[in-house]
């Protein structure tokens, strides 16, 4: 059997021992991410009973799981929809349309379009990364291109006054991203949830009241 080399020895000790790595095993949610979802949430108060919610890059569906319940927990009489997309399988979620295929790819982005039928987007999130080489020239321009291809389907499907949140990584491009982000909607500011381990270079974006017109 191979041994585990030093760092990972140390991520699995880190992982295992974080709090909100245990809160999700004892209340049941699929990640620990679902925690940096509800803080987020909590205090804009994005969420409304009746929403049709877009979670992109959505596995092992942690966003998806949370928003679901929380919506229930709301007004179960006005459940509203939630679609989540990934590249991976997601096992089911009751209440959840799941789309498995590279949001990236021409095919997926149409399936994607034709679930929504024309119907407005309330809420687009999206916690999309590229699996990572370590190298950051290669990953940084990976994940941008990602957060530019969410960014222009919130531009086709975002109700106007709709809200969009995204994980950014800071690194080349950043910048400009989120100056594109502030011609599109009202108010823009930059997040880093408390269950966002910081070490990561992670942040989330929330761009609030997308404009009829961009400036």
């Amino acid at each position: 059997m191979a041994t585990r080399s030093k760092s990972s020895q140390r991520w699995l000790k880190e992982h295992f021992s974080d709090p909100f790595v245990k809160k999700a095993q004892a209340e049941g949610m699929r990640s620990r991410a679902a925690y940096k979802l509800e803080e987020l949430v909590a205090r804009d108060r994005l969420l409304k009973p009746g929403m049709t919610v877009v979670d992109l890059g959505a596995a092992p569906g942690g966003w998806s799981q949370w928003v679901r319940q929380e919506m229930d927990r709301m007004d179960a009489s006005r459940p509203g929809r939630v679609i989540a997309l990934d590249i991976l399988d997601m096992p089911p979620l009751a209440g959840v349309e799941f789309l498995q295929g590279d949001f990236r790819e021409d095919e997926v982005l149409a399936g994607l379009e034709a679930s929504l039928n024309g119907q407005p987007v309330d809420l687009v999130l999206s916690d999309m990364a590229p699996n990572k080489s370590g190298v950051d020239a290669v990953d940084m321009p990976r994940a941008m291109y990602l957060s530019e291809l969410a960014m222009d389907f919130a531009d086709r499907h975002l109700k106007v006054g709709g809200d969009f949140l995204i994980k950014l990584f800071h690194g080349v491009g950043f910048d400009e991203y989120v100056r594109e982000l502030r011609r599109r909607y009202d108010k823009v500011v930059i997040r880093k949830p408390e269950a966002s381990r910081k070490r990561s270079p992670e942040v989330y974006a929330l761009a609030r009241g997308r404009r009829a017109a961009m400036k």
